[in-house]
């Protein structure tokens, strides 16, 4: 199977919404299952051992610049009320000369950590939230076939 180069996908085309809010200011994100494995002993198999899913765990990373508090008041409301903030994460990338578009829908996700302040003289403010998902994502459109 062949391609042409102008069908290859740009991330400059993604955009993320969490809870249903778009949010304009992330420039990036991540997010992926790890599958877990278990080692189980082998005869004859030259490594003398095999592996056996036992499991996954959701992971990601989304990448903003910093235009406002929107999150960060969110999280630290629930975090006095003793909550977690759980949100779902959806992200698209539509490149206009690829063959479609993909979406992905990630329910139940948390963030790793809060930050507070992360600044420097002469920076453009980023901040990168590292989040993890308990849930199946679902994938809402797929590109080709």
């Amino acid at each position: 199977m062949t391609f042409k180069p102008e069908q290859a996908i740009s991330g400059t085309y993604g955009e993320a919404w969490i809870n249903g809010e778009k949010f304009a200011e992330v420039f990036g994100l991540q997010a992926k299952i790890n599958i877990l494995k278990e080692d189980v002993p082998m005869c004859g198999v030259p490594s003398g051992r095999g592996k056996k899913m036992m499991g996954w765990e959701g992971t990601g990373s989304v990448r903003f610049t910093k235009i406002n508090s929107k999150l960060l008041k969110r999280q630290l409301d629930m975090l006095k009320q003793g909550k977690e903030l759980m949100v779902t994460i959806v992200s698209k990338v539509k490149d206009p000369a690829a063959l479609g578009a993909e979406r992905v829908s990630i329910p139940n996700c948390t963030f790793d950590d809060i930050t507070l302040a992360d600044w420097e003289n002469n920076t453009i403010l980023r901040e990168e939230k590292p989040f993890t998902f308990s849930d199946m994502p679902t994938l809402i459109d797929s590109i080709g076939r």
